[in-house]
């Protein structure tokens, strides 16, 4: 793998302009290696070489990873580790199976979509792609056996079209225990499995479950003065699996999936930081299109509240808020601008529409009009 470091002399967007960079990243290995980095094609298997096409792949979505991804060191360096080995081999021993796990806003969602739109340029909206809830898909206890033969059926019909097709099984942790055996065929070593080559396949599991466990050792390995880029996943492992792995609650309990070993790479998602989730609203706003306003971004990063109560240090929802935040604090940054040119004056033509007009009646006259009475 060429690491991204060595494209240096390459025009790349600043992490403030990260918007820029998925297009670069296509741009950059596409025209080195000759290949088309995404397409259901280039994935399938239509386009050259199958190892040509795996580095462009890989190269390409490392290259997003880097700057899109904050404060996600493991994440970049497992997810990308079992990628690697999985596109290198012409013909895989068996699926890729990957374990995501973390706290609500740490990246698990935006990390799956972002590998699928690598993957596919309708991104989850590729019928190769196949999204799998149990809120949605799997509500009711008493239907699990039900909910076992069409989940076999519906991976196994999507196999038989595409070899190549990608499975998302969201919010594991409330999967009823027991369901998720009946695809343990399809996530083996076996060569046919109901009369269809699934080894190309690619399966991830994505589960809150686990997160309180790597927050806590998280804080732990801070306060023993370690760095998150120095933190493995030997560090991590044990309290995962304890927590994942033997819950009456999770999804995986007592999971034959585990007992076999069919997961290849457990991913943890570490709670993220003040700076991280101001590099998260900078990252939404470049998306908006808004201009960056850095009383913008630091408003909305203290808005988020942070843990544990002495140190504050961690956000207690990642930069899942982010994006509805942004909208609020960059109204009232518009109603600011609004007072700072003295747009009340009736002489002048009044620059700010009615409804910032009324915005600036409800968060700075009314309450500066309280406050004096309150004097008085």
């Amino acid at each position: 793998m060429v690491p991204v470091s060595s494209f240096r002399f390459l025009p790349f967007p600043s992490p403030s302009r990260p918007w820029l960079l998925g297009p670069i990243c296509k741009y950059v290995f596409t025209v080195i290696l000759g290949v088309q980095i995404r397409g259901d094609s280039s994935w399938t298997g239509a386009v050259g070489p199958s190892f040509r096409k795996g580095f462009a792949f890989a190269a390409g979505l490392e290259c997003e990873l880097a700057v899109t991804l904050v404060g996600q060191p493991l994440v970049r360096q497992q997810l990308m580790k079992g990628l690697r080995r999985f596109l290198e081999k012409r013909s895989p021993e068996k699926p890729l199976v990957m374990s995501f796990h973390g706290s609500t806003g740490t990246g698990k969602t935006f990390v799956s979509s972002m590998l699928v739109r690598h993957l596919f340029p309708e991104g989850l909206r590729s019928r190769y792609v196949h999204q799998f809830s149990p809120i949605v898909h799997f509500p009711h206890a008493e239907h699990v056996e039900r909910y076992k033969e069409n989940l076999k059926h519906w991976i196994q019909g999507n196999l038989t079209n595409c070899g190549r097709s990608v499975f998302l099984f969201e919010e594991m942790d409330k999967m009823h225990p027991g369901l998720i055996d009946v695809i343990m065929p399809f996530l083996g070593p076996s060569w046919v499995v109901y009369g269809t080559n699934y080894r190309k396949a690619i399966f991830i599991f994505i589960s809150n479950a686990g997160g309180e466990q790597i927050n806590e050792m998280t804080l732990d390995l801070w306060r023993a003065h370690r760095d998150r880029e120095e933190i493995s996943l030997q560090d991590m492992e044990a309290a995962i699996s304890k927590a994942v792995f033997e819950n009456p609650q999770s999804g995986f309990w007592k999971s034959g999936i585990i007992n076999e070993h069919l997961i290849d790479f457990v991913v943890p998602f570490l709670p993220l930081k003040h700076h991280h989730v101001k590099q998260c609203v900078i990252n939404e706003l470049v998306q908006q299109g808004l201009e960056v306003r850095q009383g913008v971004v630091q408003e909305v990063a203290d808005s988020i509240p942070y843990f544990p109560e002495e140190e504050k240090l961690f956000s207690s929802t990642g930069c899942k808020t982010v994006a509805s935040r942004i909208s609020f604090f960059s109204s009232l940054a518009q109603i600011w601008d609004c007072k700072a040119a003295d747009w009340w004056d009736e002489q002048q033509e009044l620059p700010c529409s009615s409804t910032n007009a009324l915005l600036l009646n409800l968060f700075f006259l009314a309450p500066r009009a309280l406050l004096q009475n309150a004097a008085v």
